[in-house]
């Protein structure tokens, strides 16, 4: 907030500046890159009133930035405007974001194309930094944009102002629950907005302690994941906003993301991949990488980054991801080497840490104790999840020896984990991870207690039944974690389950929290930490919805997981290996699919317990059974040809 303006910055108020066209050359490899279609000048206000239009009693500050040193203010009164034109060098879409306190209400941030409003945030009395967004503004070529921020009955600071191309696909969810709907459109928009344009010019190595970087490059295809006020995206917050990104159809940007993460997994890091690469895709972020044997790393991490990756493949058909041999090389040296070389303690199979902190390898997400853990129960169910994901991309790739080698391997670490690893208790007596002097841990560990039912390596059954309780019971109590992306991951474990009620339970908590204050200051509020708004697309497509898509096969798998009190949900724009369909769900019982590609698709039609019979648009079919993970399933396979939408249905 705004407390005092600096004198040798006062004149600024008295400045009217056009803004230049095209952003300031930039040496080195930020000048050898293409120029992105739409660039601002001076984005976070470190050139002063570069780039800027002010009207009077506006200015520019260095008291309270968000990010950098500097920040622009508005005085509390009408008719006061800091604005910036420029002109669109070619069609697109595009988001707006800024980072602006307020100590009043009626002020605006402002998109306006040739004159005319086409987007604006009526900005609420919020005194510490919060993020804000206009979604969605179209663009052609010539157009020109005015961005503006315009005062209200209280001051006005704003920084860091951020351009993102608008998401390629834009789902939209209608339902008989009018907060699924509102969460979903909420979700969807704030998780665009961190998408970041290639091309755009942009500091590295910026954290808490060095806010302005050290040095500039052109971004590359990515999106924001983990702290907000720093330069880089995190491979545990990244491996859990795939799903969400690929419902909005960032492909391009999972895959570059996923390969930096594989490019970093040398023979030198014994592995590992680096924890944080900053938006060039290339340079690893300063504050977590010190030197080739001093930076962050998590063992769950490379294991998550596999997994993620099939997922990734199966949302967009792109054959990188078996024909890349960077990415294919990390595959196969994450299940195999990686874990021979971090196997020592405990010769088991299991990857370990050293229990001597993340900076020479943490075994456990949960950085939080004194526990000094070689194992951990969410290291081993991502290793087992590694392998089933390993054997899948096999598979696909026509290596049949080795997807039944990874087959085997996962059945085998499962077989391992609960007849021997987990001992024999439930609840809070599940052995959740090993020491490095081999003592067995129970109770509540957060990360590795919840990772195991979440990654389905614990047995189907009461021993499950009971440590899913036992999951919710902790994190509804003392044992909350104080962190609303930990929280985040309780959707997903309970879907995993078919605990819907319980799984939107959570959904719902950690969306009422979007405005609460998140224990790091600088990060603003909870819904600002990007995790949150991924994970909520992703969870309602992946979990109410219960999509499983599988592009390369053109295939689709759908289950109902509508919790009690929501009638119906349906979602339209779905897109999946490049073309569109909309999916309903009425209950638990009735799904209907429309193909709105070019191409067929198999639907796999499932529902949860056995049936007698199964109807496809009112004819009576035999009904199928399988089960998986425990569950029986009523099923049917359907050929949904272009153009046409099936109605199946279960009695």
């Amino acid at each position: 907030m705004r407390r005092t303006r600096p004198a040798r910055l006062a004149l600024v108020a008295a400045m009217t500046l056009l803004a230049p066209l095209l952003p300031l050359a930039l040496g080195g490899r930020a000048a050898a890159a293409a120029r992105p279609p739409l660039a601002l000048t001076n984005p976070g206000f470190e050139q002063g009133p570069v780039g800027w239009t002010f009207t009077p009693g506006t200015g520019v500050a260095s008291n309270v930035p968000h990010g950098g040193t500097q920040l622009v203010y508005l005085d509390a009164g009408a008719g006061r405007k800091v604005s910036q034109t420029l002109t669109a060098a070619g069609p697109g879409m595009y988001d707006f974001s800024a980072w602006i306190a307020t100590s009043g209400t009626g002020a605006k941030f402002v998109a306006r194309v040739n004159g005319v409003t086409a987007g604006a945030v009526d900005l609420p009395s919020r005194p510490t930094y919060a993020r804000y967004t206009v979604s969605r503004v179209e663009l052609k070529a010539g157009d020109r944009l005015e961005l503006a921020f315009e005062s209200g009955d209280g001051w006005v600071n704003a920084d860091d102002v951020m351009i993102s191309p608008a998401s390629p696909a834009d789902p939209v969810v209608t339902s008989s629950d009018p907060k699924v709907v509102e969460m979903f459109g909420w979700a969807k928009r704030k998780a665009n907005s961190w998408v970041q344009l290639p091309g755009t010019v942009g500091p590295l190595n910026v954290d808490e302690r060095y806010p302005s970087g050290s040095g500039t490059a052109a971004y590359g295809p990515s999106y924001w994941a983990g702290y907000a006020h720093r330069s880089a995206y995190y491979s545990r917050d990244m491996v859990h906003q795939v799903g969400g990104a690929a419902v909005l159809g960032l492909h391009d940007e999972n895959r570059s993301m996923l390969r930096s993460f594989a490019a970093s997994s040398t023979a030198q890091h014994r592995y590992f991949p680096v924890w944080a690469v900053n938006f060039d895709n290339t340079t690893y972020l300063s504050i977590d990488y010190r030197d080739a044997t001093r930076y962050v790393r998590e063992v769950p991490a490379p294991f998550e980054l596999v997994e993620k990756a099939n997922e990734a493949y199966r949302w967009s058909g792109d054959p990188a991801y078996l024909n890349d041999t960077v990415l294919w090389d990390f595959y196969r040296h994450t299940t195999k080497e990686f874990i021979e070389l971090h196997d020592a303690g405990r010769p088991n199979g299991i990857a370990e840490g050293t229990g001597n902190g993340i900076f020479a390898g943490a075994a456990s997400y949960n950085e939080v104790g004194e526990e000094r853990l070689a194992e951990s129960g969410d290291a081993i169910g991502s290793q087992y999840q590694a392998y089933l994901a390993m054997a899948a991309l096999a598979r696909s790739k026509g290596h049949s020896a080795t997807a039944k080698e990874f087959t085997r391997k996962a059945a085998d670490l499962k077989e391992y984990f609960n007849s021997a690893w987990s001992g024999t208790g439930s609840g809070d007596a599940m052995v959740r991870g090993y020491t490095v002097d081999g003592q067995a841990l129970t109770g509540w560990g957060k990360e590795n207690s919840w990772f195991m039912p979440m990654k389905q390596i614990i047995a189907p059954g009461p021993r499950n039944d009971a440590y899913l309780d036992y999951v919710d019971q902790q994190a509804s109590g003392a044992g909350r974690p104080g962190n609303i992306e930990a929280l985040s991951y309780l959707p997903d474990t309970f879907f995993a389950h078919n605990r819907n009620d319980t799984a939107w339970k959570w959904m719902k908590y950690v969306y009422d929290q979007r405005d609460v204050q998140h224990p790091v200051a600088r990060q603003g509020p909870n819904g600002d930490y990007p995790e949150v708004s991924y994970t909520l697309v992703g969870q309602t497509v992946k979990g109410l919805m219960g999509v499983e898509p599988d592009a390369p096969d053109r295939t689709l798998t759908t289950q109902s997981r509508l919790p009690a009190g929501m009638d119906w949900l349906k979602i339209d724009q779905l897109e999946i290996g490049g073309q569109t369909f909309a999916l309903r769900h009425d209950g638990a019982t009735k799904s209907t699919l429309t193909n709105k590609g070019a191409s067929a698709y198999r639907w796999e039609a499932r529902f949860p317990g056995r049936h007698a019979k199964v109807q496809v648009d009112g004819a009576t079919r035999k009904a199928k059974t399988k089960v998986v993970n425990g569950t029986t399933y009523t099923y049917t396979d359907v050929t949904v040809r272009p153009g046409r939408t099936v109605t199946v249905e279960v009695g």
